[in-house]
């Protein structure tokens, strides 16, 4: 498995916002998970990513245990995010902010980069590369030079995405990816994860667009109160009663099994 998780538990004070979750992600897939506002994805996607520390449970990605490891040395381990509100540096360029996200690659110490030395500039150019390709790859080549300020909401989405991806990572992990776009900006957001994982990189994504999540997901993980409730295809996931329920109620979900 690309990554697995046993009994991750994140409690603040008397409130449990993780609880138990168990979840396997395979390699090559495109691995969703969805639940009611308040259901504990944000959080999940903060622990995998090292933002913050388990009270419980176990962490693996490709095989090694990252549970301890904080959250610069799992991107050096090929794990990459974005986050649900965009961040961005709204006064650097589009090239300059997706640089930023490579500084967990370079090898340079302090002497090379203050003195420029020819190890730090071969990495530095190499870099600028990546950082360009990642920029191409998600239509924003032709603005690398622009004010990431500039951009369209829909073109920060992206520009976030191409930083995660200039990485290079196995496991790309997508926090909301598609709030605020409009249809068309979601279906190319939908081409563009579908080319990510095409490429060989693995997507956990968190998503309340339902249509999105479902046209795209090879699997789907449901969570409600910070538990999973239930985990299956994205077919498999319509027509579940309990996930019907958490998001639509009880009094709702009874009514359409009895019309079912």
């Amino acid at each position: 498995m690309m990554l697995e998780i046993a009994g991750l538990t994140r409690r603040y004070a008397g409130l449990v916002a993780v609880d138990g979750v168990d979840l396997a992600v395979a390699p090559g897939s495109v691995h969703a998970v969805i639940g009611p506002n308040g259901a504990g994805k944000t959080t999940l996607f903060n622990l995998i990513s090292g933002v913050v520390a388990p009270s419980e449970g176990r962490i693996v990605l490709a095989g090694q245990d990252i549970t301890a490891l904080p959250a610069h040395a799992r991107a050096r381990l090929g794990m990459a995010r974005t986050f649900q509100n965009i961040r961005i540096f709204a006064a650097m360029t589009v090239l300059e902010n997706v640089l930023t996200g490579l500084h967990v690659r370079l090898r340079a110490g302090p002497l090379g980069i203050v003195a420029r030395l020819p190890g730090f500039r071969r990495e530095e150019r190499a870099a600028a590369a990546r950082a360009r390709v990642a920029l191409d790859m998600v239509g924003l080549g032709p603005r690398a030079e622009d004010r990431a300020s500039a951009l369209s909401y829909g073109d920060q989405r992206r520009l976030e995405i191409a930083r995660a991806i200039a990485q290079d990572p196995r496991l790309l992990l997508l926090d909301e990816p598609a709030a605020g776009m409009n249809p068309a900006e979601t279906e190319a957001l939908g081409a563009l994860v579908r080319r990510i994982r095409d490429l060989g990189t693995t997507v956990l994504l968190v998503e309340h667009d339902m249509g999105f999540v479902m046209d795209l997901s090879d699997r789907v993980t449901v969570l409600n109160f910070g538990r999973r409730i239930f985990e299956g295809t994205p077919h498999e996931v319509r027509g579940e009663p309990a996930v019907i329920e958490a998001y639509l109620g009880a009094k709702v979900a009874a009514r359409l099994a009895r019309r079912a």
